[in-house]
């Protein structure tokens, strides 16, 4: 019988090494942060866009809350 084992000489080459846990880890957050990217840019053509008007969105909603809560809106002066 005979035994189905490669040649010692040829089998080195053929070894898989393990990367580095450390650089399997960087590109394990690499890749889900590339998903994530994807995932929230998907269905929008220009993502620059989208951000500038999130931008400023934020900054309509610190100045109300700056301004004041006071009922905001129109008075009415019944005279």
């Amino acid at each position: 019988m005979g035994l189905c084992l490669p040649c010692m000489g040829g089998a080195v080459k053929d070894v898989v090494e393990t990367p580095d846990p450390e650089i399997k880890r960087r590109q394990l957050a690499e890749a889900a942060e590339k998903r994530q990217m994807e995932a929230s840019s998907r269905g929008i053509k220009n993502v620059y866009s989208v951000e500038q008007k999130k931008k400023k969105q934020e900054e309509m909603e610190k100045r109300m809350t700056a301004s004041g809560s006071g009922g905001g809106g129109l008075r009415w002066q019944v005279g």
